[in-house]
């Protein structure tokens, strides 16, 4: 939540990020479709039960709202007012996700969206994840890698160069005291993680299923839920007028090799408990 004393600096026209999270705001909606198409692929997407973390715009939520039951959490109660203006969702909790107000196994699908980086204790969070998840639970995450070249000439939080690699205390004692001091009282301040860290955190308990391939393959076929800072759109624009798309879905693949660790912008993930088998949907 990037909420200053007085205002949503998300919501501030003066900030020089707020283009980029507009244009988040806007395409929520199709990321929440985007994130189904994935999780679909692997587990039967009706009469489930979810919990979205993190949920931002809500635009996730609703679309799972449509055949599940989705509770939305999220820490700003400026969001999920928002979320409870603008679509219908079964139900929206304010909480903390290091907290999280529910019973043992819970939940049936854990949404993970571009959340973890902003958050200070991982181990702490997945250890609730682990405990509100079912037995044949599964977990979604996505985050963007910290070492991705394309990361690192532009973070995809701040818009800049090199700030991907640098450790949440060297932002803040560094970049946000120089060049963001308004933002000095944020609580948020994003920590990319490398593929290596991420295996780390869940693989003891899960088995982790890289999603690169199709994410590069519904990118350059026009999905609008993928990406909305300008660098990117930009990059894309140019891979696609090169007619370089097509050797990078050659490339991309799901594996935990050199493209993953230093290419891929943002990890896409489905994880599951170890020794448990997806439930694949049906026709």
């Amino acid at each position: 939540m990037e909420v200053t004393k007085q205002s949503p600096v998300w919501l501030d026209k003066s900030h020089p990020n707020f283009i980029r999270w507009e244009r988040a705001r806007n395409i929520s909606i199709e990321r929440g479709r985007f994130v189904k198409q994935i999780i679909g692929q692997f587990f039967r997407l009706k009469n489930q039960r979810i919990l979205d973390l993190g949920s931002g715009e809500g635009g996730t939520s609703k679309i799972f709202s449509e055949e599940n039951f989705v509770v939305s959490l999220d820490i700003s109660l400026i969001r999920l007012k928002r979320q409870k203006e603008n679509f219908f969702i079964n139900k929206t909790i304010q909480a903390n996700v290091l907290q999280l107000p529910f019973s043992d196994s819970s939940f049936d699908i854990v949404i993970l969206q571009d959340v973890i980086e902003h958050v200070d204790n991982p181990e702490c969070l997945i250890s609730e994840i682990d405990r509100v998840l079912s037995p044949n639970g599964i977990i979604y995450l996505s985050t963007p890698n910290r070492f991705s070249v394309i990361n690192f000439l532009s973070d995809p939080h701040w818009g800049v160069p090199l700030i991907s690699v640098l450790s949440r205390k060297t932002i803040i004692n560094f970049f946000i005291r120089f060049f963001r001091r308004h933002e000095k009282q944020r609580k948020d301040i994003p920590q990319l993680l490398s593929l290596k860290r991420i295996f780390k955190l869940f693989s003891d308990n899960y088995e982790l299923h890289l999603m690169t391939s199709f994410a590069v393959n519904e990118l350059f076929k026009g999905n609008k839920g993928i990406v909305w800072s300008d660098f990117h759109i930009f990059l894309i624009d140019k891979i696609k007028k090169l007619k370089a798309h097509m050797l990078i879905g050659r490339i991309s693949n799901n594996r935990k090799g050199f493209v993953n660790n230093f290419l891929t912008p943002t990890f896409y993930i489905v994880m599951k408990r170890k020794k448990q088998q997806f439930e694949f949907k049906t026709t």
